[in-house]
């Protein structure tokens, strides 16, 4: 009886195995079916919402594909991708600003080359070749941006000041702010890159659109060149005349503490891209009525003017050399850089398009479309298209020029060196 039993209820369990095993393989094989396309990004608000936007579209469109969005704030956005590049874990889209940053992921053979996908004349082939080594096209890119100097119009006019022209100019109406107890300019500059825009812009201003190039391309000038070393004494006039709020080494970009400063009138001006425009209506849409700007101040006896911007193309999207969904992926990067995607971040973010031919409609942006329309030269970062360790050389000499700990001559030498270790090859 005790056999007789133990193999009825043996049978039983047999055939609710068999039973509830076709459902389970059933919801498995569901499972397997769906595609997943990992995205990492790094926007906020607007920029935000139309990456959102644009992946449940694809979703709809695509059955069974998922877009699984993943956003990191913009700093540690680089290390984490560095890391998940090292280790082999890389998202199958993944967000950046072209230059030398994607470039060296492209040279380790991380990222895919997507040249037969790009349609002629889609792009600004500014953007676009910012994305591009050696005719090989690694990344779309969605986003263009200048760099210029916010300030708030509500402050200039109680203290009767215009927009500066000339450093002249600048030196007066930072000297009347701090007269009346307002910080001139609000820097965030403990992760380095919001202070190297001044070298960058004075360096230009010094020596003229050419310079960067010729250092890095090692066509005569060099990182040490008296433009670098000037533009570092610029900088540390500013810092000797009070132009930062306190602590300014030390204060993050991310967390917005620097635009709050700006936002509350504690700060008249900040130096920054005008994908700030995207935070403003993200944190404070209020403070838009009282937002201005102009471009980096000449300098004497410069050859720079101001026809020549500091700008960077981003985003730019690019697809995981390993990736298991590329065809999926690139399709999704289409869709993002598309012209209808084109005007709706033109619209709603407050940025321009590296998508060709899209002119905003909104009179602020207009205004950064006409300074991109007519400019004779736009100067991608340093930090975005020297190699990186070339890049964060860049960045460390130029905070130490800020904290006065290091005289514009070393930093330019150090970077100088560098150089010769890792360009003339």
């Amino acid at each position: 009886m005790k056999r007789l039993l133990f193999m009825l209820i043996a049978c039983s369990m047999l055939f609710l195995v068999a039973c509830g095993g076709k459902d389970s393989s059933e919801a498995k094989g569901t499972a397997s079916d769906e595609k997943v396309i990992e995205f990492w990004h790094i926007e906020p608000g607007e920029r935000g919402k139309i990456f959102e936007e644009v992946a449940q579209q694809f979703e709809k469109d695509n059955p069974g594909v998922k877009v699984k969005l993943t956003r990191i704030p913009n700093d540690t956005f680089k290390q984490k991708l560095s890391v998940a590049m090292a280790g082999g874990e890389v998202p199958d889209i993944f967000q950046s600003w072209g230059g030398g940053w994607l470039k060296n992921f492209a040279d380790e053979g991380n990222v895919l080359d997507i040249t037969d996908d790009i349609d002629e004349g889609h792009f600004n082939q500014l953007a676009l070749a910012n994305s591009t080594y050696g005719d090989k096209v690694y990344g779309m890119p969605l986003g263009l941006s200048i760099d210029v100097v916010f300030y708030n119009k509500e402050i200039f006019d109680k203290y009767g000041l215009k927009a500066p022209k000339t450093f002249d100019e600048w030196l007066k109406v930072i000297d009347v702010l701090n007269e009346n107890k307002v910080i001139p300019i609000a820097l965030t500059n403990q992760t380095k890159w919001p202070g190297a825009y001044y070298l960058m812009n004075f360096a230009a201003r010094i020596g003229g659109p050419d310079l960067f190039n010729s250092a890095f391309k090692r066509e005569g000038k060099g990182f040490d060149d008296p433009a670098y070393v000037q533009a570092g004494e610029y900088i540390q006039e500013l810092v000797k005349r009070n132009a930062f709020n306190p602590g300014f080494n030390g204060v993050p970009y991310d967390e917005g503490q620097g635009r709050q400063l700006f936002y509350s009138g504690q700060a008249a001006m900040m130096d920054m891209t005008i994908s700030m425009l995207n935070n403003i209506r993200d944190e404070a849409p209020e403070f838009e009525e009282k937002l201005d700007f102009f471009l980096f101040p000449t300098v004497p006896g410069g050859k720079g003017d101001q026809t020549q911007v500091g700008g960077s193309a981003s985003p730019v999207f690019s697809v995981s050399q390993d990736s298991e969904v590329a065809d999926l992926s690139i399709a999704l990067i289409k869709a993002l850089t598309s012209e209808k995607i084109g005007h709706e971040f033109v619209k709603r973010t407050g940025g321009l398009s590296a998508v060709a031919g899209i002119e905003p409609e909104d009179e602020l942006v207009k205004r950064f479309f006409e300074i991109t329309e007519s400019a004779s030269h736009i100067q991608m970062p340093y930090d975005q298209t020297l190699p990186p360790e070339l890049g964060e050389i860049h960045k460390d000499t130029t905070q130490a020029i800020f904290g006065l700990d290091m005289t514009p001559e070393e930093a330019a030498e150090q970077m100088e060196k560098k150089a010769v270790e890792l360009l003339d090859k």
